[in-house]
């Protein structure tokens, strides 16, 4: 009895042979090295084209936001894990890219959802009148289910997110402020109506935005936060190695965790 063979496995990205290194068409050493930044390379490896310089400067710019903020739980979890196990640069950077979801970083995979979910990419071109009543709709809609509208608030940043009027401002210049920027906008405005609350669109809602104005599916976009926050947690990494200060974290937690226990 005959088989019917299988279709082969394949990929679109890259190949190799013993003399050429090809990526999404192009010869990595003679047409991309020397020739694109990384945040222009990334986007040739996610999308398969050359960005545009519009969607150049608007994609670093994404990435760039996401690379660093402080001493989030992220960076803690790196430096604690480099302080145990210094022969593994790479778990460290693990344990940091592990705690990038709802409430850090990828938060914006939410707020991507919700736009693309609320307007689809496919939807004909929509009137103010629609993106408003489309605003409504969305906040009641997480209201009536009691959650939180993603995007929105801050517990650091306010009245506002400093990295969102930048970010905006960016997309206007470069020709990526369309409806789902306006939109989110309508959206900040109406929870904030509707809760009586300052709630501003932070950095995860604005990017969340942008990428619906790229078109990217909203599964995706929290990898733009892996892939940027891994730069800056080898970043944390490189200073702990210099100046520790996990195991400090480590003691005084200890310390004061546990000094209700000796009295």
């Amino acid at each position: 009895m005959s088989r019917t063979p299988k279709p082969l496995i394949h990929s679109n990205i890259a190949y190799s042979t013993p003399d050429r290194i090809v990526v999404r068409g192009k010869d990595l050493p003679n047409e991309v090295l020397g020739h694109m930044n990384l945040g222009d390379f990334a986007f040739l490896q996610l999308t398969g084209r050359e960005a545009t310089r519009e969607q150049s400067a608007m994609f670093n710019a994404i990435l760039i936001t996401l690379v660093e903020h402080g001493m989030t739980p992220s960076a803690i979890a790196a430096r604690m894990t480099y302080a145990g196990a210094p022969e593994s640069l790479q778990a460290a950077v693990a344990a940091g890219l592990c705690g990038l979801g709802s409430v850090f970083v990828g938060s914006m995979e939410a707020a991507c959802r919700m736009l693309s979910e609320a307007l689809p990419y496919t939807s004909a071109d929509v009137s103010d009148a629609d993106l408003e009543r489309i605003a409504r709709d969305t906040v009641a809609a997480y209201r009536e289910r009691g959650a939180i509208v993603p995007g929105l608030g801050h517990p650091l940043h306010k009245p506002i997110d400093p990295r969102t009027p930048r970010l905006f401002q960016l997309a206007a210049d470069n020709g990526m402020a369309g409806r789902y920027v306006k939109l989110m906008k309508l959206i900040g405005a109406e929870a904030e109506r509707a809760s009586g609350k300052t709630l501003p669109i932070n950095a995860t809602g604005a990017i969340g935005a942008i990428c619906c104005e790229f078109g990217f599916p909203w599964r995706i976009v929290r990898g733009f936060g892996v892939m940027a926050r891994a730069i800056g947690l080898v970043g944390h990494i490189m200073e702990e190695g210099e100046k520790p200060m996990a195991i400090e974290i480590w003691q005084r937690i200890e310390d004061e965790a546990s000094a209700h226990l000796r009295g």
